[in-house]
């Protein structure tokens, strides 16, 4: 026998840890780490009233906890991060990436390789990065080539072997041109690679002192020819680090992280400067989704916590600068700990020289969001349908008209009026939109009046819960209707929201409320065939609610006013026979074997009457 949820959280431990969330299914909706696994957990079940919607939404779906326990709360941070990487649970913030970042790779091994790459694999290589620019990362590598006469040709990782390193040296290209580095000493090799990780790492300034120490010890020595490569070293480092954009004044390691949010698309962006020595070294960012109604200090605790936790590697900080104040840092700071082996303080600065990185990294953050704004909009732009834009030069709308509301009347003799709207999006029906109407001002046949009725009722209620107004309405009828149409949306104070156009069925001709003559659009035009499966789609929507309602009313005229038939028997009767018309026609003691002695007298004489 299972135990209860309820159960399973009372006799949760009070050690640090990760629970997992998941539901009936055993999806994952939520991962997260505690220093208190049971107090936690159980704070998540408790009052709703403190918890946003969208947490209350996902407890509701909860159906299984599991936990895993650990020694501190750093370990906890480092499985929470591996955990969410691997089950992309729901209600976690994600990472949007659309590409992978670039790393300089220093592979294990008696020569350890150095190349690039964007596959990042658990060997016991070294990953620095990740670069924010391919070009930032080139520059390094070309750097490292000048300076040491390195090797840094890009190797496949699946060539790479655990135990042995990179593929035999003869096949790297600058092998070819007999200036690999692979038949270097051993000993020259390794204190070359230590040179490359300084590099890599930030110490630029400690490095250039050590290798101007080296030339000049190799002069002394009369070793001009060393002395003369340590020359060349040395001025392709200094080269490389005046090109360092200097940001503090002093000489210190420090880590700036910043979040900007953009409410209007649902992302953040955060942005990390990395300062070694005082000076930039590089720029990092990435998008955050499943933000809606989560902090900032929550986004910011995410940002943080995954870069340090992934796969990061180089010389720790020595201190960190964030925009806004973290949830709960204590974890962090634990794992800063381990890390730096010193205290690493997290500083949220409000003035001065510290406060002035923040703002720049805010800026590059918004520059950002911006940026992928626009794309979004061109992507957009690109996925829009031909007939919508020939549609926008054809009647020379303001805005591409995306989004249609059209409308079309239906009744019999003034018999049962019904309207209906259909919505088309990108040329394309939206049925969860559709909406039905029963004529209520209307006597009669009068197709203008309760084109107006309808419009109204419909633009009236849009105003007032300021709903996003259609980009065209679209009329079934002629000049008429659309000024039927025009009436309502003045009467309201809403015909400068909108693009109104009228489509004549006779000669397929769209009128326009500022045009004396109709447009004609060429009938073969993917235009033309957008607006005639709109106005055919209202139509056929308006006619089969017509039809219903004059199945209701006929139902309850012919059947339903009989004592003692309700209205499941009235169907029932009409499935069977078809028509009243001909239950009718019917003998007494037919409907008497159908409906019993009593019922089927009741029926046969009303009808009789009839």
């Amino acid at each position: 026998m299972s135990i209860s949820l309820e159960e399973k959280i009372a006799h949760l431990p009070l050690s640090p840890g990760v629970y997992q969330f998941k539901d009936s299914r055993g999806n994952h909706l939520y991962v997260g780490k505690a220093k208190k696994l049971r107090n936690r957990v159980r704070s998540y079940f408790q009052d709703s009233r403190y918890h946003d919607g969208r947490i209350r939404v996902m407890v509701s779906k909860i159906d299984d906890v599991e936990v895993i326990v650990t020694d501190s709360e750093a370990e906890a941070l480092i499985l929470e991060n591996n955990l969410i990487k691997k089950h992309q649970p729901r209600y976690n913030i994600m990472y949007r990436d659309d590409k992978s970042y670039p790393y300089i790779c220093i592979t294990i091994g008696r020569k350890p390789r150095v190349y690039p790459t964007r596959t990042v694999i658990r060997d016991g290589s070294k990953y620095f990065g990740p670069y924010d620019h391919v070009g930032h990362m080139r520059r390094m590598l070309e750097t490292i080539r000048k300076a040491f006469d390195l090797c840094t040709c890009a190797v496949s990782p699946k060539l790479v072997n655990k135990s042995r390193g990179a593929p035999k040296w003869h096949s790297c290209f600058d092998d070819y041109l007999q200036n690999c580095s692979g038949d270097w000493d051993d000993d020259v090799y390794q204190t070359t690679i230590e040179k490359v990780e300084r590099l890599l790492s930030g110490k630029i300034g400690e490095l250039i002192k050590d290798v101007k120490e080296e030339m000049e010890i190799a002069s002394q020595a009369l070793e001009f020819e060393r002395a003369a490569k340590l020359r060349d070293s040395m001025q392709s480092l200094e080269k490389y680090n005046q090109k360092m954009k200097i940001v503090a004044n002093q000489k210190v390691h420090r880590d700036v992280f910043a979040i900007e949010v953009d409410e209007e698309v649902g992302e953040a962006c955060g942005v990390l400067f990395k300062i070694r020595e005082g000076k930039l070294i590089g720029k990092f960012h990435r998008f955050l989704k499943n933000i809606e109604d989560k902090p900032r200090s929550v986004m910011m605790q995410s940002f943080v916590e995954d870069y340090y936790t992934g796969q990061i590697v180089g010389t720790m900080p020595d201190e960190v600068y964030i925009s806004d104040p973290m949830e709960d840092d204590d974890p962090l700071l634990e794992y800063l700990w381990e890390q730096r082996g010193k205290k690493v303080p997290i500083h949220v600065p409000q003035i001065g020289e510290k406060k002035h990185l923040i703002d720049m990294a805010i800026t590059n953050a918004k520059l950002n969001l911006s940026e992928r704004k626009l794309e979004k909009q061109k992507a957009e732009r690109d996925r829009i349908p031909q007939a919508v834009k020939d549609l926008k030069e054809y009647l020379g709308l303001q805005r591409l008209p995306r989004r249609i509301e059209c409308f079309d009347n239906s009744n019999i003799q003034g018999s049962d009026p019904v309207a209906s709207m259909v919505s088309f999006v990108d040329a394309q029906p939206r049925k969860s939109e559709y909406k039905r109407f029963k004529i209520k001002t209307v006597e009669g046949p009068d197709d203008f009046a309760s084109m107006k009725e309808i419009v109204k009722r419909r633009y009236s209620r849009m105003k007032k819960e300021k709903l996003q107004p259609p980009d065209l309405i679209l009329i079934d009828g002629g000049k008429g209707q659309l000024n039927a149409a025009l009436e309502a949306l003045d009467e309201i104070g809403y015909r400068d929201h909108v693009e109104v156009a009228g489509l004549a069925k006779r000669l397929e001709e769209v009128f326009l409320p500022h045009k004396a003559d109709p447009i004609m659009i060429p009938k073969t035009s993917s235009a033309l065939k957008l607006l005639q499966r709109a106005r055919d789609e209202a139509h056929r929507f308006a006619i089969t609610y017509h039809r219903q309602k004059r199945s209701e009313r006929t139902l309850k005229t012919g059947l339903t006013d009989i004592e003692g038939i309700g209205e499941k028997t009235a169907q029932k009767l009409l499935k069977e026979f078809g028509s009243v018309d001909q239950i009718k026609k019917l003998e007494l003691n037919e409907l008497q074997n159908y409906l019993g002695t009593k019922t089927g007298k009741k029926v046969f004489q009303a009808l009789q009457k009839k």
